[in-house]
């Protein structure tokens, strides 16, 4: 899919998108990786691996448990992050360029795979929650897919599918702007490689300098 050439609606992902959550998400794992003495993994290899459902992931990672235990590792995954939370801010010009097209009375979106009230806290944390029309994420801390609420969301909102654009850093969220018929931009800041973005075929940028970019002063 190309560029729009106009925006009513735009959905934004959170976690390594807006939320520069890379160096927490890591830190976080290797903490339960270190007390397993499993080999802890550095930037490269995260994003060579991160993946949803982040189950499949933890599984790359070289986490080990049973279906009993995945509840169990995921908790104990969000009680680290909780705790690394306050050393993740939020990427350069994220303000800005929210504010670029808030300014163009584009109507903005939280879609994420994070839990919903752990989404509000985070979002509201970071100063930004007043600046989305909604925010959805999931019921619970699995984060397995957002497919559904994104389709949901698409047709909750009557939102024009040709005048919608979702922006988010890893491929599932290519996956989910697809399966709603929307269009696409990936970021290459987040939790995948700018290579594995690629190779959807969407337009992928590294920042937001680079988004603003795409759009003219008049847009």
């Amino acid at each position: 899919m190309d560029i729009p050439a106009e925006i009513d609606h735009l959905i934004w992902d959170w976690n390594g998108t807006l939320l520069n959550d890379l160096e927490i998400s890591i830190r976080s794992m290797n903490q339960m990786l270190d007390k397993r003495n499993v080999p802890l993994l550095d930037i490269e290899k995260y994003r060579s691996i991160f993946t949803f459902p982040v189950r499949d992931y933890y599984v790359k990672a070289g986490m080990k448990f049973d279906e009993n235990e995945w509840e169990t590792v995921a908790m104990e995954f969000i009680g680290n992050y909780r705790a690394n939370f306050n050393k993740a801010p939020l990427h350069r010009d994220a303000k800005t360029i929210l504010g670029f097209f808030g300014k163009r009375n584009i109507r903005q979106y939280i879609l994420s795979a994070m839990e919903q009230d752990f989404l509000e806290e985070t979002l509201t944390a970071s100063g930004i929650h007043k600046m989305f029309d909604k925010v959805v994420g999931l019921n619970d801390h699995y984060a397995a897919t957002k497919t559904g609420n994104a389709v949901g969301l698409v047709e909750s909102e009557n939102m024009n599918k040709r005048k919608t654009l979702m922006i988010g850093d890893t491929v599932h969220d290519y996956e989910v702007a697809r399966a709603a018929g929307i269009f696409c931009i990936l970021i290459s800041h987040g939790h995948q490689s700018h290579e594995r973005l690629r190779a959807t075929g969407v337009p992928v940028i590294e920042n937001f300098e680079a988004l603003r970019s795409l759009f003219p002063k008049e847009f």
